[in-house]
């Protein structure tokens, strides 16, 4: 009873009090003209507050969305070993954990930015006065007030809103950060501000900033260069620029001395600290690896694949997975010990070709008359990395001497002046004396691609000298006429249509039947009289290749050619004898994938650079190898037969054909065109390649491991002198190998089943019975590769006399008096050229 009585008297002193309120405040309205006022104010007042804040909140984004927020960051590039390699962005930006910051750097941040960040509620008091003060103070004096904002409400302004200077963006930016507050935990909102804070040079975040001022990641980051980076939010684009070296001191000390007043350094550290000077890199180490030309090729499958901007153009849907954006994370078969092999051999094959580092004419021309050379040598982002050569302007010729300049704005004096040389030519340098010396890039140019044969997934690719000088890629994008590397198609075509490797092919003449009007045409070329299969491929003899290639029937090869992808894109094959003899045109990458094939037991991949791709969370969105293994993740062992993968790629080709012509290929390298590989002690095969003029220059070939593939050419073709594939393209490729010989295996290839190795004269191509192969490249007899039931007769005494007759003969006729061998040589070209220009063009 005594409880309820207490209550009833409680509630009725509230009442009571409430109406002396009231009636007071009635009174104070009649008899005061002040109080009326002031309540008509004051409801104003509140009312424009509520309108006010209704039309802010109304079009605020919802701080819910830093729940899920995933800012933009850049692909990164990984090689076959894991390493990274490389990275896709327009900014730089690197998204750490809250964890991955070292507590200096936040504490540099919180003295610098925002000392009461774990007190307050999202706005600082203190701070918004001193702000609105120094507002009213600069009132139209045109210079821009301290901001006064917390790293909360920088985090709103940075990632919700615009950086628009205005009083309702500030009070916008107040009601966000209140409501981030309600959200987010403090550490979340520190780490959302440490990742997105713009700090100049590009950079997006204390990670990025650290690598573009110090080249260094934040966890290596001393005192001094902490402090540092937290002046840099007030003006990111000043004090990290030449000249300002002073004024970014002044600030680092303050924010030391900030530090030391919030207890959070002590005197003596600040102090070393400041002793220290600002130690800011002009050049960032070399982060990428130097394999532009296999970088830009995975770079534009992935814009195919994934598009390139965060945002879609032209339907303006969001591109979570993009290449600028979306954080991919990439595993490319890039082998950087292939890599850099690759690079080497072919530059110095092309200067090798070139005659050295002999000017050979600019690599641009800028206009000088336009003024501004540094500007516009920058903006043509030419470069180069080859040794200490340097890409520069001439800014100045006076007869004897000039002057270069180069992107920093500095010069210095030109030496080894070629009489063409004028200002505005751009041009390669290497340093000499006091000055630079004028450097010839080889104006001629080639491609050259590794390949692992049993995957398809490409090694290396150097498609020119240097992919900083020009983005074509010579390996991918140059349509260019294989020459004789096409021929081994041309023979596993008839190894497909009843020849076998010990036919004998007439060499001495071909005769063409050119239709009603124009009866049968006759060339002469090559040996005279009959040869097995093995010599025409090993010595490249054209007369054979047609006599097969018509026998066997030419939409039969052109079948072949396109069963193994050869073709380029836009090259149209037709079933006449120029193109057995290498006249369509291909790439670089489609030899060397045919290639691949023949090692590969006539299996044909598809070539990748890319293996597979993951995005930001490490969800594998794209792999290169789609497929299905079947009960390889299932929980426990069903007892049955361990799951298996099928066989990668299509059979484009019978195995037995694709072995028996890498091993009719292998004499090649043996006694044949490619001889000069022969040293270097491996189970290789291949076969050179010389298209008329000569314009091209090829060899392709490899062992069971790996492929490799080259070629040499003028970009507009043109002819390339007293050269040809086995004496400029296969040292290209024989130094690969050199450069990477430890990772080549010597055992011999493997063949399929099927294929009967069987003892075989090398001349006549007749079975052997009482004779054993040698060690020896000119041995008489030789293992050759049979299907069943096709290997040769047995050779008589007689096939060996008349074999031995007709070499003895064909050494008469070649050592008989000069001018009968000159008229005869004459001749035979002149068949030969007949037959080539009537056939396109090619040899």
């Amino acid at each position: 009873m005594a409880e309820g009585s207490s209550i009833e008297a409680i509630r009725y002193r509230i009442r009571r009090e409430a109406t002396g309120a009231i009636n007071w405040v009635k009174r104070q309205w009649r008899e005061s003209r002040w109080f009326r006022w002031a309540m008509i104010l004051l409801g104003l007042l509140l009312a424009a507050w509520i309108v006010l804040w209704a039309v802010l909140a109304r079009d605020l984004p919802d701080a819910e969305k830093l729940l899920d927020y995933e800012p933009p960051l850049p692909t990164v590039v990984r090689g076959i070993d894991g390493e990274i390699v490389h990275s896709y962005a327009r900014e730089r930006r690197v998204q750490l954990q809250y964890a991955d910051f070292p507590q200096e750097l936040i504490e540099a941040y919180l003295a610098a930015e925002d000392k009461t960040f774990f007190s307050h509620g999202g706005i600082d008091a203190g701070g918004l006065v001193g702000a609105v003060v120094d507002y009213v103070s600069k009132l139209g004096s045109g210079e821009r007030a301290v901001g006064g904002s917390t790293i909360t409400q920088q985090v709103a302004k940075n990632i919700l809103l615009s950086n628009e200077y205005s009083i309702t963006r500030k009070l916008k930016e107040m009601l966000l950060a209140r409501r981030i507050e309600g959200v987010l935990t403090k550490q979340e909102i520190l780490e959302l501000y440490l990742n997105e804070i713009p700090l100049g040079r590009r950079s997006f975040g204390v990670q990025a900033a650290a690598r573009a001022y110090f080249d260094k990641d934040v966890g290596e980051l001393e005192l001094h260069e902490a402090a540092f980076l937290a002046v840099l939010p007030k003006a990111p684009e000043r004090y990290g620029r030449k000249g300002e070296e002073q004024a970014a001191l002044n600030r680092r000390n303050f924010v030391l001395d900030q530090m030391v007043a919030s207890d959070f350094i002590s005197e003596a550290q600040a102090n070393a600290a400041k002793a220290k000077p600002l130690g800011l890199v002009t050049q960032r180490s070399q982060r990428s690896a130097d394999a532009g030309y296999f970088l830009e090729e995975v770079r534009r499958q992935l814009i195919a694949d994934f598009g390139e901007a965060a945002e879609d153009e032209e339907t303006g849907e969001a591109n979570k997975n993009s290449v600028y954006a979306g954080g991919l994370w990439v595993r490319t078969s890039l082998d950087m010990e292939m890599q850099d092999a690759a690079r080497k051999a072919l530059r110095e094959g092309l200067l090798r070709y070139n005659g050295g580092s002999t000017y050979r004419g600019p690599i641009a021309t800028l206009d000088m008359a336009a003024g501004n050379w540094q500007g516009q040598l920058q903006s043509s982002f030419l470069s180069i990395n080859y040794e200490n050569w340097r890409v520069g302007v001439v800014t100045e010729r006076n007869g004897p001497s000039a002057t270069i300049g180069f992107t920093d704005g500095s010069t210095a004096p030109l030496s080894n002046l070629p009489n063409s040389l004028k200002a505005g030519d751009i041009i390669a340098a290497a340093p000499a004396g006091n000055g630079y010396s004028v450097r010839g890039i080889p104006s001629v140019s080639g491609g050259l691609v590794v390949e692992d044969p049993m995957t398809g997934r490409v090694l290396a690719m150097q498609g020119g000298f240097d992919s900083r000088l020009g983005a074509f890629n010579r390996a991918t994008q140059a349509e260019r006429q294989p020459g004789s590397t096409i021929k081994p198609f041309v023979y596993a075509t008839g190894l497909e249509n009843g020849f076998t490797p010990a036919t004998q092919v007439e060499n001495s003449s071909y005769c063409y039947y050119q239709g009603a009007r124009l009866g049968e045409k006759c060339f002469r070329g090559g040996r005279g009289g009959q040869f097995p299969l093995r010599y025409g491929l090993e010595q490249s003899q054209n007369i054979m290749t047609v006599q097969i290639a018509m026998e066997s029937g030419m939409p039969n090869v052109i079948n072949t050619f396109k069963a193994l992808e050869i073709p380029s894109a836009g090259s149209n094959y037709q079933p006449y004898p120029a193109f057995a003899l290498g006249a369509g045109e291909t790439t670089v990458l489609n030899m060397v994938n045919a290639y691949a094939a023949l090692a590969n037991h006539g299996r044909l991949n598809t070539p990748t650079l890319v293996d597979f791709v993951q995005d930001r969370h490490g969800k594998v969105i794209w792999r290169a190898d789609k497929r299905a293994c079947n009960g390889c993740n299932m929980p426990e062992w069903d007892g049955k037969r361990m799951p298996r993968l099928k066989p990668a790629g299509k059979q484009a080709m019978d195995a037995r054909t694709a072995f028996q012509t890498m091993h009719m290929l292998e004499g090649v390298i043996t006694r044949g065109t490619a001889k000069r590989l022969r040293d270097l002690d491996l189970p290789l095969f291949g076969k050179t390649g010389t298209t008329t003029g000569p314009t091209d220059v090829w060899f392709v070939g490899g062992t069971q491991e790996y492929i490799v593939g080259a070629y040499v050419g003028y970009d507009n073709p043109r002819n390339l002198g007293g050269v040809e594939g086995g004496s400029l393209a296969a040292p290209i490729v024989k130094r690969v190998i050199t450069e990477t010989r430890n990772r080549w295996s010597d055992h011999p290839p493997i063949a399929p089943s099927g294929v009967r190795m069987v003892r075989v004269d090398r001349r006549t191509g007749k079975r052997v019975f009482d004779g054993w192969p040698s060690d020896s490249w000119d041995s008489a007899v030789i293992w050759e590769a049979f299907k069943p039931d096709t290997e040769p007769p047995r050779s008589t005494r007689a096939d060996e006399i008349e074999a031995r007759r007709k070499e003895i003969l064909d050494l008469i006729r070649r050592g008989s008096q000069a001018s009968d061998e000159t008229r005869s040589e004459s001749d035979e070209v002149e068949a030969l050229e007949d037959f080539v220009e009537d056939q396109g063009g090619i040899y």
